[in-house]
């Protein structure tokens, strides 16, 4: 893939267009495909709302929602392991178990898509008889 071209570049390319030379020569001048230029003035006339479709903000808006999207999923699905473990060993983890942590502390390793995370587990031990559930 050929390297990303300054906006300034982009400019000025445009503008040249927009001034009214020929899309071939402007394109050959500057060493760049015809498709390329075309491609450039497409984008323009989008973010400049002449054209329908989406703007280059929006683009880069989906691209972080999704990928904050997928940092969300990969947290559910070790939540749910987590969940699905304490439920199978139906026994929850005692500050004794790992006094390097901390009183009140828990962790326990899970493999997911073949990374192993750690994840970790702060809870408040309350005294038997002092209220709640």
């Amino acid at each position: 893939m050929p390297a990303a071209e300054p906006p300034e570049f982009r400019r000025r390319a445009l503008d040249r267009v927009a001034a009214g030379e020929p899309v071939g020569k402007v394109a050959r001048e500057l060493s760049i495909s015809e498709s390329c230029l075309r491609r450039w003035m497409d984008v323009d006339d989008v973010d400049a709302g002449r054209k329908a479709g989406l703007t280059t903000a929006k683009h880069r808006e989906l691209v972080e929602l999704r990928g904050r999207n997928r940092v969300l999923e990969m947290e559910l699905e070790i939540l749910k392991r987590a969940s699905a473990y304490f439920a199978r060993e139906n026994v929850l983890p005692l500050p004794s178990l790992s006094p390097r942590i901390g009183l009140g502390a828990s962790a326990w390793a899970l493999r997911y898509d073949g990374v192993l995370l750690l994840v970790m587990i702060h809870f408040v031990v309350s005294p038997r008889g002092s209220g709640g559930g």
